[in-house]
């Protein structure tokens, strides 16, 4: 093989890991939108209704997240949280990722941030939000006094990191759903922020775009919840850093308004 070939090759594989592509989950590459001619053999078979990778289909979810939601209600600690998501068998995710990403921070802090699912850092360490956008995140929240290691409680919607950091599928959000509502209500934050368009609409049940709901509060099972940008998309977007600092004063005041309620209760 001359050096050139070689460089081209380097070139290729630089491109796809630069667009998200660090894994393989297949020994063959497959086209999934071209249309075959050819007759697949019986056992090849899928759904036409979702052509998937061999991966993926053979880690079908054996339950409906319902039946997930149901056992979720009996339990009461963090811990069996954990050990209910880590036995899970119902999204596909869990046999491609290295990692469950739990959540990260205080679990009685009053501010309880979601994300959408971990990236590639993430899902090495074991931890949401440890990547460049998490740093970007850390430093959001010190300008206004919070801190994961203080006041501030982390996770995802999904504990599991998509291939690739592709965006979730409808499925694999449903299935994960009833574990983020349950450690919600464990955790019992004073406010919620939600980062970027998938944890307000799995959660909210709002589909308008992050630009046009960030800033506001909504109110998520009598919890005041914001909306504002994901650190990933400030990191694309730099333009948008002020909008997501105009967030933080507003957390920031909401946070003074909900502590000195409680105060005026306890008195």
């Amino acid at each position: 093989m001359t050096n050139i070939r070689k460089d081209c090759l380097l070139d290729e594989l630089n491109w796809n890991l630069s667009a998200g592509a660090d894994e393989v989950i297949a020994e063959e590459p497959c086209d999934y939108f071209a249309v075959s001619t050819a007759k697949p053999a019986k056992e090849a078979l899928l759904p036409t209704s979702a052509p998937a990778p061999a991966a993926f289909t053979a880690a079908a979810p054996a339950a409906p997240a319902t039946a997930a939601a149901s056992d979720l209600k009996t339990i009461s600690t963090l811990a069996e949280l954990k050990e209910e998501m880590l036995s899970f068998k119902g999204c596909g995710l869990k046999t491609t990722a290295t990692n469950t990403v739990f959540a990260d921070g205080v679990p009685t802090a009053p501010v309880m941030i979601i994300g959408e699912a971990p990236g590639a850092d993430e899902d090495r360490i074991g931890l949401p939000f440890v990547g460049k956008s998490g740093m970007l995140l850390d430093k959001m929240l010190e300008s206004i006094g919070l801190s994961r290691a203080r006041n501030v409680y982390i996770s995802n919607i999904l504990p599991w990191r998509p291939p690739g950091n592709r965006a979730p599928t409808p499925a694999e959000v449903v299935a994960c759903l009833p574990f983020i509502k349950r450690h919600i209500e464990l955790v019992a934050p004073k406010i919620l922020v939600f980062l970027g368009a998938s944890a307000a609409s799995a959660l909210l049940g709002v589909t308008e775009s992050v630009s046009r709901i960030r800033g506001k509060w909504f109110k998520y099972e009598g919890t005041p919840a914001l909306v504002t940008f994901h650190p990933a998309y400030l990191l694309r977007t730099p333009l948008q850093k002020k909008s997501g600092w105009q967030d933080m004063l507003a957390l920031e005041e909401k946070l003074a308004e909900e502590t000195a309620k409680e105060t005026k209760k306890e008195m």
